[in-house]
């Protein structure tokens, strides 16, 4: 039997981490690696600590056109072992590079992988990270338009996924967090978007053996609500199919404005169920976003073929693509390399009305990672919150926040978002109903 709702009240919540002291321009620190770098002024916050502009080691001061960005926390609160580890493994840039010059890419938006390490001041020790600067986020760029993005700019962006998660993919590993504000473009070039933040990335092959469909109650509904996959709401560990998945709900959010369960984000069983009836009756829900003179047949494809694929699935990337590339012949467009996010009168975006989400408060986030005795993060075991409290992600948006909602059950601690961006979306809190049904994969 679950423990009283009444009794949860009285758990206690994690502990509180302190960020890193400021450190002084001009802070020079070394990585692993022996390279060194300079810090410049902090430009930004994480979870856990500041972010700075940041260059190569010179006589030079650091200039705010640098193109890298450090950041550095205590230690003791270390950064999520997933998203390091991933950086390490898959996005050294010699990797990338070579991804890219094999696929006569222009870019790739994965962010590289340019050194980390430990540093010492003040007999305090701090763990850094270096890796590229970007400019602002999807999320932004999704409210200032009116929260609505056109048909070309949503088609486009799509294209640019498929490249990055199908690299993503192949080095073993799946994202399982793809949403707006983890989608940044580039500082240099504002027609590059870039899918950051890994602090949920999955080694679902490991040396190439693919992880087994097998549902776990304790590590239910994972990710960022609105968008997260079925499995995850099943507690299934993340696969390839999860990731396309997301990507198709981020893709019908951005064009009609609103997914059907956003109005009750705070009930993860409502939100699960609502997906699941949706890939039964893919024709009913985008009849539900779409008007029938609107309705993109090219989003409704990309679904029914992500529905065909099993849990251990390769997506077929080249046709999801071509179905993409189809959206963008019907509406006499083409894949020009330029983003625009202003909607235009010849109908490259519907004009339905617009749902506002629930507003919500932002919490902390918490994990710990102990280190190895050359300063790699080591990750500790998952342990439940107290009193069985779930925590689940949601987007971050201008005007909301997340609320804070108990929960009767004993759930999964989610990770924290520590690394790979430069903004920090809020958590949500969510209150659990039941033990979700099983179902074959």
């Amino acid at each position: 039997m679950p423990p009283k709702a009444k009794a949860l009240g009285k758990g206690r919540g994690p502990a509180k981490r302190k960020l890193a002291e400021e450190f002084p321009v001009g802070e020079v620190l070394t990585d692993t690696g022996k390279k060194t770098w300079k810090l410049g002024p902090p430009i930004g916050q994480g979870g856990f600590g500041l972010i700075y502009l940041a260059a190569e080691n010179s006589a030079k001061t650091v200039g705010s056109d640098s193109s890298y960005v450090i950041k550095v926390e205590p230690s003791d609160n270390g950064p999520l072992f997933s998203e390091l580890k991933f950086y390490m493994r898959a996005a050294k840039p010699d990797l990338i590079q070579s991804w890219m010059k094999s696929r006569k890419m222009k870019y790739l938006g994965v962010p590289k992988y340019w050194g980390s390490g430990l540093h010492e001041k003040g007999g305090k020790r701090y763990r850094f990270m270096v890796m590229d600067r970007f400019g602002t986020d999807l999320q932004k760029k999704f409210e200032e338009s009116g929260r609505r993005f056109p048909r070309k700019l949503v088609l486009q962006l799509g294209l640019r996924l498929l490249d990055t998660l199908e690299y993503i993919h192949e080095h073993e590993y799946v994202h399982a967090d793809i949403k707006p504000s983890n989608l940044l473009l580039s500082h240099s070039n504002p027609n590059q978007v870039y899918l950051v933040d890994y602090g949920l990335a999955y080694r679902y092959s490991p040396e190439g053996v693919p992880k087994e469909y097998k549902e776990d109650p304790k590590r239910c509904h994972d990710g960022t609500i609105e968008f997260t996959s079925i499995d995850a709401h099943k507690g299934v560990v993340p696969s390839r199919r999860g990731d396309m998945e997301i990507m198709a709900y981020c893709m019908v959010q951005w064009l009609c404005g609103h997914l059907p369960w956003e109005d009750n984000l705070h009930d993860p069983l409502y939100v699960r169920d609502s997906k699941i009836r949706s890939q039964e009756n893919i024709t009913e829900f985008m009849s539900k976003c779409f008007s029938s003179q609107d309705k993109p047949d090219e989003l409704q494809k990309f679904m029914e073929e992500v529905k065909s694929l099993s849990y251990t699935d390769r997506p077929p990337y080249n046709k999801l693509r071509s179905i993409l590339q189809a959206g963008l012949k019907t509406i006499d467009a083409t894949d020009d390399d330029k983003l625009e996010f202003a909607i235009q009168l010849n109908g490259a975006g519907p004009l339905l009305p617009v749902k506002k989400a629930p507003k919500r408060k932002k919490p902390s986030d918490v994990e710990e990672v102990d280190e190895e005795p050359d300063g790699s993060p080591v990750k500790k075991k998952r342990s439940p919150n107290k009193k069985g409290v779930n925590r689940v992600k949601t987007s971050s948006k201008k005007t909301s926040s997340p609320k804070k909602v108990t929960s009767p059950r004993k759930p999964s601690t989610l990770k924290s978002r520590s690394m790979g961006t430069q903004t920090s979306p809020g958590l949500q809190v969510t209150k659990k109903r039941g033990r979700p049904k099983k179902t074959n994969p």
